[in-house]
């Protein structure tokens, strides 16, 4: 997809706008090098506070004329000038590691540094380039000051005075002239160069007119100079245009960094550097359309993310908002994110299936559109696809079926897809697949608006009907839409949904499991190296021993064969030093520890809690895996918790009598308020989970209260109006 439509789809194009802005010269987003180098340096720009650089033309042309021996205009030659200036003030700056390496490499020539001093803030050579100046501009001013001293004596003139229309000097066509009446000719000589709306004349004078073609010669006489000093300079310009080419191309590398480091400085924004890996995972992104966002988190390491859920509900803003991460993650641009826990593949290409291709130019229904755009997806790789409202245009059930299948096909390839759906049908047919992951858009039942939040591993509900309400459809309609729709079938849905999403559920927890088998591997593991070491240890101990007691042996039997006394006494205390000098394991004599329920303890390399003593043994628990250990080998390890509050305890009696219905006929509003508030308890007390409040028709005031009362009540999660054997209008059919 075209990268302007791609930024314009995902709602990028005031920020491409605001980055450009940003830049000395627009060029293309890709950063040429390699990403992790590029990545660095931005971050050593956004460490200091770097001017920007003047607006820069494109300079393409003039180093193609260049090769071709071409002679630059001044405004050209004015803009390498500003490239080569601005080099020369980054190298003057303290940056450090690869910036500062890359900088230290660019050796610019002589010759061509010293043009940074010809030109004056307005691009036009100083005077000091050629004496010649000097003096044309000085007869340049004489000239200027005789026009208009030769003006004014005009104007003062008593044969010219009536003829004037006003005593000021009209510039037109560049040329300076007077607005005098008809009849002037006898008095003033020169050339009409226009009338005015009264019918005067405006009219150059012939001596004014000679004065401005002397000064016209001497800007000529300076043009030729100019020229003269533009040949010399693009002579040496071709003589060392490998370097300008290079020069010119590294300008805009720098440039695309430096507007990055500025939009990061500017913004409070970070960059995340894409990685080799197709993992999505971002932490509190915030799309830059969005005035007053709500930071979103989303991990995404599947081939599929399916969203589901409510309507209006924050599931298109979603797959923006993930792609759009994606994409600037790619060209390494600026967004507001938690950089350091976020992590982004790289992807060769991007498409997204988003607006509805129907009209009279494409003469294409809907469904064929996107028929057409998946048609285009087999064969390519290495892509993250966005689609929006998957089924758009066709029976759901039909399309569910066949979307499925294509899914499964490009799942083969190394595609990534992020997709949305209100309908059910095809979540749960992709549902068991270990590649598709489940994201639902949250809906806040007890404000009826939705939270703009999304939980993952579940199947979201449309609340279609809830939706229709929100944004005006009158009760009654919705109503009888509900009655339309069945509630069997609703039921059935919502039983479907429910079973999904146990599946999914213990999904879960068998990974748990396999988390949990994991770390028992490790602990055996460990106690394994423990053991091992305990008993390496003591094999050595007794090698050493055995051989030191040997030697001490060994020099006590040699008295036996000693003659003299004296060399038998010197032996014999030689074997008794060597026995004293043998180093002997010491038992421990440390204060036996008083260990108590929950503290933490360490045996040998594992930590862990008590959770149960006796005499000699302890169980502690370690990342939720119970080990029985010798008490005497547990050491206190670390911080000890908190000393536990003092409990109270609560008992509740249920109701000797209760009911699933209670009947407020007759009732005034606040008894049958008081009386409803005792119901609900009691029913939470019973345990259960759906009640009858039967309240009647009647005036409609105690209906308004119930109502009211059951919307605020923290207990129950939902009512609706009775069904016709349950009581119909005058009855509320309460969930707990």
């Amino acid at each position: 997809m075209n990268i302007d439509e791609l930024f314009k789809k995902l709602d990028l194009s005031e920020y491409l706008a605001k980055f450009n802005s940003y830049l000395a010269r627009e060029k293309p987003l890709f950063l040429h090098g390699d990403s992790k180098i590029n990545f660095e340096k931005i971050n050593e720009f956004a460490k200091f506070d770097i001017n920007p650089c003047e607006t820069i033309t494109n300079l393409d042309d003039a180093l193609m004329r260049l090769g071709k021996h071409a002679v630059l205009h001044i405004s050209e030659i004015y803009e390498f000038s500003k490239i080569i200036r601005y080099f020369l003030y980054l190298k003057r700056q303290n940056f450090e590691g690869k910036l500062r390496a890359y900088l230290d490499k660019i050796e610019i020539p002589d010759s061509i540094k010293a043009i940074k001093d010809y030109f004056d803030e307005n691009g036009a050579f100083k005077d000091s380039v050629d004496e010649r100046f000097i003096a044309l501009n000085e007869a340049y001013k004489i000239k200027r000051e005789e026009i208009n001293q030769t003006l004014k004596k005009l104007i003062y003139t008593k044969s010219i005075s009536p003829y004037l229309a006003d005593t000021q000097i009209h510039y037109i066509n560049d040329s300076e002239t007077l607005l005098v009446r008809g009849g002037f000719n006898h008095a003033l000589k020169g050339a009409v160069l226009g009338r005015s709306a009264n019918g005067y004349f405006y009219v150059a004078p012939d001596a004014v007119t000679a004065l401005k073609s002397a000064q016209s010669a001497i800007l000529d006489k300076k043009e030729e100079i100019i020229f003269e000093h533009c040949k010399i300079i693009s002579s040496n310009f071709s003589k060392n245009l490998p370097f300008l080419k290079f020069i010119n191309s590294a300008f805009d590398e720098i440039d695309g960094l430096i507007a990055r480091a500025q939009m990061m400085r500017a913004n409070d924004y970070e960059i995340v550097l894409a990685d080799s890996s197709k993992d999505i995972v971002i932490s509190e992104f915030a799309h830059p359309a969005l005035k007053n966002p709500k930071k979103i988190s989303v991990e995404f390491r599947g081939k599929i993310l399916l969203i589901t859920g409510v309507n209006a509900g924050g599931k298109s803003m979603l797959l923006k908002s993930i792609m759009s991460a994606c994409l600037l993650g790619k060209y390494l641009l600026p967004m507001r994110i938690c950089a350091q826990k976020s992590k982004i593949g790289s992807f060769k290409e991007f498409e997204l299936i988003m607006e509805d291709p129907q009209n009279a130019k494409n003469d294409i229904s809907t469904f064929a559109g996107r028929m057409v755009a998946f048609s285009k997806l087999f064969g390519r790789k290495d892509m993250i696809v966005g689609v929006d409202e998957i089924e758009l245009g066709t029976d759901f059930e039909e399309a569910a079926s066949l979307y499925s299948t294509i899914i499964e096909q490009l799942m083969q390839n190394d595609i990534k897809m992020v997709i949305t759906t209100h309908h059910k049908r095809l979540a749960m047919l992709l549902a068991k697949d270990e590649r598709v992951e489940l994201i639902a858009a949250l809906y806040d039942e007890k404000n009826s608006v939705p939270k703009y939040e999304f939980l993952k591993g579940i199947i979201g509900k449309s609340y279609a009907f809830e939706t229709a309400l929100r944004y005006g459809i009158a009760q009654n309609l919705v109503s009888a839409a509900r009655q339309n729709y069945g509630e069997n079938k609703e039921n059935l849905n919502e039983a479907i949904s429910k079973a999904i999403n146990l599946e999914l559920e213990l999904k879960q927890k068998l990974i748990a499991t396999e988390q949990k088998e994991r770390k028992l591997d490790a602990l055996t593991a460990t106690l394994k190296e423990q053991k091992e070491n305990a008993q390496n240890e003591l094999a050595a101990t007794i090698s050493r021993l055995e051989n030191e007691y040997y030697h001490a042996i060994n020099e006590a039997k040699r008295t036996v064969r000693l003659n003299d006394t004296k060399e038998k006494q010197r032996a014999i205390n030689h074997a008794n030093e060597l026995v004293k000098a043998i180093s002997k394991p010491e038992l421990s004599a440390s204060e036996p520890v008083d260990f108590k329920v929950g503290d933490r303890v360490k045996y040998g390399k594992i930590k862990g809690e008590i959770v149960s003593l006796n005499k000699t043994m302890a169980m502690i628990e370690s990342d939720g895996i119970r080990l029985r250990v010798p008490r005497d080998m547990l050491k206190l390890s670390g911080n000890q918790p908190a000393p536990a509050p003092n409990k109270i305890s609560i008992k509740v009696e249920k109701p000797r009598e209760a009911s699933l219905v209670l009947d407020l006929h007759g009732l005034r509003a606040d008894e049958a308020i008081t009386r409803l508030d005792k119901f609900i308890s009691q029913s939470l007390v019973m345990g259960f989970d759906e009640v009858i409040v039967k309240h009647g028709i009647g005036t409609g005031k105690l209906a308004y209260a119930v109502k009211e009362f059951l919307k605020s009540h923290p207990s129950v999660k939902d009512f609706r109006d009775g069904a016709p054997n349950e009581g119909g209008f005058g009855s509320k059919v309460v969930k707990l």
